[in-house]
């Protein structure tokens, strides 16, 4: 009843954020605590996304300010008497509950939806953050939808408050006009793909690349060869087929059998290929590129006659039945936490004559998701829970990636096998979203600082460290 009625106030309050910033403007300074300023942020973030603007109203971006250099450590007023990772976690996730009803509650009974995967020690003290990071540069370097889904606006401000300036980076000027910079964060997707066959896109990323070799103190998050090595989908499936051998013994952790198909003129030996390397229907068919609208355009085959929809270069891989729950880990550095979203529903195993299902994975995986896909069968109503994914699963698992990614942020997607119950790893994804985790700004900038801070500890060859250097993931 308790939850029940929190989540109500919470929805009220969303739907009143505006109100509650104007009222609250004066107010929050004089009781704020580290927890409520990152609550601040979630919410406002939360709230602009929910009008679809993506931007922050300016008193909230004013009272965000204030907030940031309030050193009150007062209790809280009443209004925000509850944890705020509880109140962050029923915001951004009351979405996806009510939308995905047809779980029937699942969510809820196997961790209330979001579980947060991360040591007390490694949160970031924000006190220690304005110390140390003061008067540094941090370029970001974002699509402009990239930009809108991070709010970076919003993180502008938190990082002001903190003395660090953000600086959007503008690909058509001089870098070295825009610069310097300590850090650059960068999601360079789409110019790395256009590169293949755009000139502009070539001489745009050669400038970056140049720009990055010729200052070698600069961090770059992440090191450009590692994101365009996740960009194939036939790399990150070889090293999800590594990370079974290396972590199943120990963690029981696995992924799904997969098949690469490079042309058409496999496809008549698909059949036979498919039973040597032992995938089993149904399948699951996503293409090669891992990044792009087409990215997510995915096909459910049932059967032989359903592989004529395949299109090369492409990826096959078994479907897992799983629950209609897929876990979400964001990693950050050092820190992960573990998102629950809706996901397909469980079907048959084995080959039947069903038609092939074209699906897009963002319709049936956000936190909004309302699909027929994702609905559970009244008769499944009575199957058992899954259990949850381990934490020291999950951790050993970020762990690994880790250290064969060299990457700091990036996000994996497993679900729980409903019949053996493993830990099962189905793909990569390259600086995800992290819709869901409310200490997502403060997570980014403790890790910046814990990379400036090893660079500088290391001296002369802080520059050469695998998170500063562009070529570091090239011999993985």
């Amino acid at each position: 009843m308790v939850r029940k009625w929190r989540r109500v106030f919470f929805f009220f309050l969303l739907l009143n954020v505006e109100k509650v910033g104007r009222e609250q403007h004066d107010l929050l300074p004089k009781h704020a605590t580290s927890q409520i300023k990152e609550f601040l942020l979630s919410l406002s973030v939360y709230g602009s996304r929910r009008r679809g603007g993506g931007v922050i109203p300016a008193y909230w971006r004013a009272a965000i300010r204030k907030l940031s250099h309030s050193t009150s450590l007062t209790a809280p007023p009443p209004l925000l008497l509850l944890p705020s990772t509880s109140l962050c976690s029923t915001c951004a996730t009351g979405n996806a509950r009510l939308s995905a009803i047809n779980m029937r509650g699942r969510a809820e009974r196997t961790g209330a939806g979001l579980r947060h995967q991360t040591s007390a020690s490694l949160r970031p003290t924000l006190g220690s953050l304005s110390r140390h990071m003061s008067g540094r540069r941090v370029g970001f370097c974002l699509s402009d939808k990239k930009r809108r889904r991070m709010n970076l606006d919003a993180f502008a401000a938190f990082c002001a408050g903190h003395g660090v300036q953000v600086v959007e980076i503008d690909l058509t000027r001089p870098l070295a006009h825009q610069g310097p910079f300590d850090v650059i964060v960068h999601k360079l997707s789409d110019v790395i793909v256009e590169a293949e066959r755009d000139s502009q896109s070539q001489r745009v990323l050669a400038d970056f690349q140049s720009y990055v070799a010729s200052h070698p103190t600069t961090v770059l998050l992440d090191p450009l060869p590692a994101m365009t090595r996740l960009l194939d989908r036939f790399a990150s499936y070889r090293i999800m087929s590594h990370l079974r051998d290396s972590l199943r013994a120990d963690w029981g952790i696995c992924s799904p059998p997969y098949l690469e198909i490079h042309g058409a003129s496999e496809l008549p030996s698909v059949h036979q290929a498919l039973m040597s390397h032992g995938l089993s229907f149904p399948l699951i068919c996503k293409t090669r590129v891992a990044h792009g609208s087409l990215s997510h355009e995915m096909s459910l085959i049932f059967g032989a006659d359903g592989l004529a929809h395949v299109r090369p270069p492409c990826v096959l891989q078994s479907f897992v039945n799983h629950g209609a729950v897929l876990h979400k880990v964001f990693v950050v550095g050092d820190q992960h936490f573990c998102v629950q979203r809706p996901s397909l529903k469980n079907f048959p195993a084995g080959p039947c004559g069903r038609k092939t299902i074209f699906f897009n994975s963002h319709q049936v995986s956000k936190p909004e998701s309302n699909s027929h896909l994702t609905a559970v069968p009244k008769l499944d109503e009575q199957m058992p829970d899954l259990p949850p994914p381990s934490r020291e699963a999950v951790a050993a698992l970020v762990r690994e990636l880790r250290a064969q990614l060299a990457m700091a942020l990036f996000g994996v997607d497993v679900i729980v096998d409903e019949r053996t119950h493993t830990l099962t790893a189905i793909d990569i994804n390259i600086f995800p979203g992290y819709e869901g985790v409310p200490q997502f700004f403060s997570s980014l900038l403790s890790h910046i600082q814990s990379v400036l801070d090893k660079q500088a500890s290391a001296g002369p060859q802080g520059a050469n460290s695998p998170e500063s250097s562009q070529t570091a993931g090239a011999d993985l």
